[in-house]
């Protein structure tokens, strides 16, 4: 038989013929049915006759009807009609063993999964031993129903990427309010203005004076009229700190701050209450969005602390009180005296600063005010934080070590590792922590 397709020969046309021809007279149906031996015989004559050898077919075997035996047949089909079970010689002896399965050729065996490593447990506290309070939340400030703006969360945390800064920010109530039920004294508010490399990031952190209720509206309050300011004056900003007007600046944003501040007096005035009881201390950080800009502005009132971590080394570049006029020091990346342009920088060496255009001058300030222009350098961290952190920070050379290590990483914390890097806790430190943190790449 040929392939499909191919040229035919006569004698396999022949055998094909006799088998499966058209010429074959139809016998039609017969009463019985051809047997298997029937079918063989008639296939092998057809052969021989092919051949011409004449050879005989042999006679089918005496027991050609009969079937396996039963331990071969499979278990479980029924059997069909006449089904008989051989019986072996009794001088067959045992069967032959049945041959070996083909080998198969086993899958290869996947390797176990590799188990990540279990994250570091985040380290609950520095010093000599536990703080006195427990480390989580125990009772929940009261509530007004007809009041409900006023409740302040436990925890804030925000954060952000301009430019060629990594920004993230933390407001969260300190163990002592935890315990006893009272709201968050701290206050957190980040905002962008603008857009594009023009942009202008705001950090503004406030913290009501201590033991008044209404502490937390005072810090909201400070917090929400300094961004409305510098809000609506970021263009200006935003072109004095890329220009490095650092004269302008410092005079402009001490006028805005004041302003700020003074609204708060006339809002105690209002309540009818004492300027001292509806007070807060404000702490702000001005980022440019534009990553040819590494300058970095801080100004504000109040205690609390600026820090810088460069190649592993804290510096405390908070601007003293005395010299709360902000003149830059040497070595600790502020503006230099003279711009690329030629122009020179005024360093407020007692010299009064001509009015500035951002706001109608306020009332005396009550607080000096505090102000620093630096310049970053790739892989520095600036802290700007509120006393619930600076004084551990300070205090507490293990706090400084730690968070040294977890923040000198090439890559900036994510928020969850943030979180848990700045609610590291320090016994005889209870108050709110509130914290913004920029990492430069």
């Amino acid at each position: 038989m040929n392939q499909q397709g191919g040229k035919p020969t006569g004698r396999e046309d022949d055998w094909w013929r006799q088998l499966y021809g058209d010429r074959a007279d139809d016998t039609g149906p017969t009463a019985a049915r051809d047997s298997l031996d029937d079918r063989f015989a008639s296939a092998a004559g057809a052969v021989n006759q092919r051949s011409g050898t004449g050879a005989s077919v042999p006679p089918p075997r005496a027991d050609a009807d009969a079937v396996e035996p039963a331990s071969t047949f499979p278990a479980g089909l029924p059997r069909p009609p006449g089904f008989t079970v051989a019986s072996p010689p009794a001088d067959a002896g045992p069967p032959p063993p049945p041959p070996p399965p083909p080998p198969v050729a086993a899958p290869e065996r996947p390797s176990p999964p590799v188990e990540p490593a279990a994250p570091p447990r985040p380290l609950a506290y520095v010093g000599d031993g536990p703080p006195t309070y427990a480390a989580e939340p125990t009772a929940l400030p009261p509530a007004d129903p007809d009041d409900l703006d006023d409740l302040v969360a436990d925890t804030v945390l925000d954060g952000a990427h301009y430019g060629a800064c990594t920004l993230r920010a933390v407001s969260l109530r300190g163990d002592s309010a935890r315990y006893r039920g009272e709201p968050r004294r701290d206050s957190l508010l980040t905002a962008r203005f603008g857009t594009g490399d023009h942009a202008l990031l705001l950090v503004a952190m406030a913290t009501g004076a201590r033991a008044t209720p209404g502490a937390h509206r005072a810090a909201a309050e400070a917090c929400h009229w300094i961004g409305r300011a510098v809000g609506r004056s970021h263009a200006r900003l935003s072109e004095d700190i890329r220009g490095a007007r650092r004269g302008d600046l410092k005079s402009g944003l001490h006028r805005l701050t004041d302003r700020s501040l003074g609204k708060l007096r006339a809002s105690a005035a209002e309540q009818g209450i004492e300027p001292e009881e509806y007070a807060a201390t404000l702490r702000c950080l001005l980022l440019p969005a534009d990553p040819a800009c590494r300058t970095r502005v801080f100004f504000g009132v109040g205690e609390g602390g600026l820090f810088r971590l460069r190649n592993g080394e804290w510096q405390d570049i908070e601007p003293r009180v005395t010299d709360a006029t902000g003149e830059p020091v040497v070595g600790f990346g502020s503006l230099p005296a003279e711009t690329p342009d030629g122009d020179r920088l005024t360093m407020d060496l007692g010299i009064t600063t001509p009015p500035s255009p951002y706001d109608p001058a306020p009332e005396p300030p009550r607080e000096p005010f505090r102000f620093r222009a630096s310049v970053a350098r790739a892989g520095d961290t600036l802290l700007m934080c509120t006393s619930g952190l600076a004084d551990p920070l300070r205090g507490e050379p293990a706090l400084a070590a730690h968070l040294t290590g977890r923040w000198s990483a090439p890559e900036p914390p994510g928020f969850a590792e943030f979180l848990a890097d700045t609610q590291v806790r320090v016994k005889g430190y209870a108050d709110d922590r509130t914290a913004a943190a920029v990492w430069e790449a």
